[in-house]
């Protein structure tokens, strides 16, 4: 090498990094592909009527409370499932494939939910609405780490995660708009959402490739026959250690709406601090966390998942402090902290951790485990709540400091080969 050639080198090596890309940089840069799906996620969470509203469906139906509980139970199941049949056709169909199967069969059943006869045909067709609204969440990641640059993923997926949470926090009201627009019946609701959710097929249809290439200087690792899908998965026995750090994560991230106003209507806090709690967090995380990843997503990724996580747990255990309402107020600022802090990289990881090839199962694992914590934490945290009382902040604190323990050991620095 000449000496020349070794001076460039040096010199390459001894300037500072560059700036990490803003919010709209990161956008206008991105891939037309990329583009599509940050709009479709945020469509498909803007027409998530028929989770806020199946109860009252159901109701207005003529079932019985039992048979909405079960309803309920299987929509959840649906959706859990979703994830992980997701990551295999995001596979044998492709990102395109999966995405217009995604959105074209929850359309064509969630028109169809007005016109079953019967229970029975009813909760059929909500088990599948479920799961074919989750299969989009694997493709739509894949296809957002392979045309996404590494130094820029955690943007990205910051940007996913804000059109999931605008499209949350509007979907309800955009709901009950079309419910009142179509005389207070759910017709105009439903096809509503059937109408968004096709659109979006057509679009997909219309926009996505049909296959991904990886981004420049992706690891690619040969899979042997016969060894991929997520059996592969579960061979990887440090991404294992990732998958049980994002279950206890995300159980005790939905303790906020389950066990927390329980544990107020106990304690005789009023009504208001719930709600203020809810809607502060709200706020900060659709009006922060794309400004807290532009500093955040040039931080060590274990560092900012592990300090995540951490301020998650931290921030719920405060609401078992004897201060009043200000424990819910401090409480709930702490762990939304660590929500935008965290949440962007916790959602690209997955994307980086194992073998090219088998990104899609790495993602459905994440997602699929995600998805059971959240179904499954409540239930964990209201049996706490009953049996230890208070002692449940500080118990479901703790799981939160085990997941990041997990986390910090999980995280590879580097994709694994």
């Amino acid at each position: 090498m000449s000496t020349d050639v070794r001076l460039a080198e040096a010199e390459r090596e001894a300037a500072p990094p560059a700036p990490a890309p803003g919010v709209w940089t990161t956008f206008k840069e991105a891939p037309s592909a990329v583009k599509t799906v940050l709009a479709g996620v945020l469509v498909n969470r803007l027409g998530g009527f028929l989770h806020v509203f199946l109860v009252l469906f159901l109701t207005a139906e003529g079932h019985s409370k039992g048979r909405t509980v079960i309803a309920l139970g299987v929509y959840g199941a649906g959706a859990v499932a979703g994830s992980l049949v997701g990551g295999t056709l995001a596979d044998r169909l492709g990102i395109r494939g999966a995405t217009v199967l995604s959105m074209s069969s929850t359309a064509l059943l969630t028109a169809a939910l007005l016109y079953l006869p019967g229970f029975l045909p009813l909760l059929a067709a909500i088990a599948l609405v479920s799961l074919g609204a989750q299969l989009f969440r694997p493709a739509s990641a894949t296809l957002l780490a392979e045309q996404t640059d590494g130094d820029r993923q955690i943007m990205i997926f910051a940007m996913y995660r804000f059109g999931l949470n605008v499209g949350a926090t509007a979907a309800p009201l955009l709901g009950y708009a079309l419910y009142h627009a179509g005389g207070r019946t759910y017709t105009l609701l439903f096809w509503g959402e059937a109408a968004l959710a096709l659109a979006f097929a057509l679009v997909a249809r219309a926009t996505l490739p049909a296959r991904t290439k990886p981004a420049p200087g992706a690891v690619r690792a040969r899979v042997p026959a016969g060894t991929g899908g997520y059996g592969a998965v579960l061979r990887d026995r440090r991404y294992l250690f990732y998958l049980v750090a994002a279950f206890f994560h995300s159980a005790v991230y939905m303790q906020y709406l389950s066990t927390l106003p329980l544990y107020m209507a106990e304690a005789r806090l009023a009504l208001f601090w719930y709600t203020f709690a809810v809607a502060l967090n709200g706020v900060i995380v659709i009006a922060f966390e794309l400004l807290v990843t532009k500093v955040s997503q040039r931080w060590p990724m274990k560092i900012t998942i592990g300090l995540g996580f951490a301020l998650v747990g931290a921030g719920v255990a405060c609401y078992g402090l004897p201060i009043g309402p200000a424990a819910i107020v401090i409480g709930t600022l702490i762990w939304s902290l660590g929500e935008i802090l965290g949440g962007p990289a916790v959602f690209a990881y997955p994307a980086n951790a194992g073998p090219v090839e088998l990104r899609s199962r790495y993602i459905g694992s994440f997602q699929f485990v995600f998805g059971l914590g959240s179904a499954l934490g409540p239930m964990a945290g209201t049996w706490l709540f009953l049996q230890f009382g208070s002692l449940v902040w500080p118990l479901v604190g703790a799981a939160s400091l085990l997941a990041t323990l997990f986390a910090l050991f999980a995280v590879r620095t580097r994709p694994a080969a």
